[in-house]
């Protein structure tokens, strides 16, 4: 096993931790704003934004998990807080009754719609401190695009 480390091995992990790193304090605050202002976290967010995405706001776990990328079961484990609350129900598909659907409420599609303008405006709020330029940024998240496919 080579155990030498070269200056692009260095550069690339520290590119890796940096990236992790920076990314979990955006996570945080964006937590942070949509719990005290919506009692969702970023997670469910993400997930709530998916569902409401997809046709008539209803979709299968298995095309949330994709949407999202986690698990069907963690998909499950996410969706019953968000039932509990209202936000989301359980619906049969009138094409196959074996499959299972979560739908957005009318509840729901408000908290996505509120939580939406929250994310945006912390975003903007960040990037305006940051002094980024929009060309700069979406060439950063084509990127980040890249790397990860």
């Amino acid at each position: 096993m080579n155990t030498k480390t070269t200056s692009s091995d260095t550069t690339a992990r520290d590119l890796c931790l940096s990236i992790a790193a920076n990314w979990h304090q955006v996570e945080q605050r964006l937590d942070s704003t949509l719990g005290a202002l919506r009692g969702i976290s970023f997670a469910e967010y993400r997930l709530l934004q998916a569902l409401a995405d997809a046709p008539d706001a209803q979709a299968s776990r298995v095309d949330l998990a994709r949407a999202v990328r986690l698990t069907p079961s963690g998909i499950t484990r996410a969706l019953r807080p968000l039932e509990k609350l209202g936000i989301v129900n359980t619906v049969k598909s009138e094409r196959d009754a074996r499959l299972s659907l979560a739908k957005l409420t009318a509840t729901g599609k408000q908290v996505v719609t509120e939580a939406s303008q929250i994310v945006s405006e912390t975003m903007t709020s960040m990037l305006v401190r940051s002094q980024a330029t929009l060309p700069t940024l979406q060439k950063l998240g084509k990127l980040l695009e890249q790397i990860a496919s």
